[in-house]
């Protein structure tokens, strides 16, 4: 009977050291953001220029989500994110191209990408000219190998 007293007479102040149930719904489960699609910045977006080869565009954009087969001219780079567990991002690039040269680019949503700060601009900026000269280094290596293979 004495434990039967003791916890009677402990629940009450044991209670109050229990959170409100508003903070109980601080406690939810770890959902991580869920990127699907082509993740694009709209840097390079704005680099797209009418008259850009597929090439080149592949090469500064990425390859895209969907070439349908029934229009090979037109590249589809399709997003859609969730960012924490309630922000949703969806933005579509339709790219046509006429003989291997783009001439329409439709955006829809784009506006949702955000702006990339000064500091990246100029981080995205050093790492595109690192990786030209790196490919001109290359291109030179390459070359000067032939001509000595073809010296001999």
């Amino acid at each position: 009977m004495n434990k039967l007293t003791l916890i009677v007479f402990l629940l009450p102040f044991l209670s109050a050291c229990l959170p409100k149930m508003s903070d109980i719904s601080l406690l939810t489960l770890y959902k991580d953001d869920i990127h699907q699609g082509s993740v694009l910045e709209r840097f390079k977006i704005n680099q797209l220029n009418l008259g850009m080869s597929k090439t080149q565009v592949q090469d500064l954009i990425g390859s895209p989500s969907i070439i349908d087969s029934f229009h090979n001219n037109q590249w589809d780079y399709i997003n859609y994110s969730t960012l924490h567990k309630k922000d949703n991002i969806h933005y579509r690039l339709v790219l046509k191209f006429n003989d291997d040269i783009l001439v329409h680019i439709n955006t829809t949503n784009i506006g949702s990408l955000s702006q990339l700060t000064d500091k990246e601009k100029e981080a995205e900026n050093k790492r595109i000219s690192y990786e030209k000269k790196e490919k001109i280094t290359k291109e030179k290596t390459l070359t000067k190998k032939v001509s000595e293979n073809y010296a001999k």
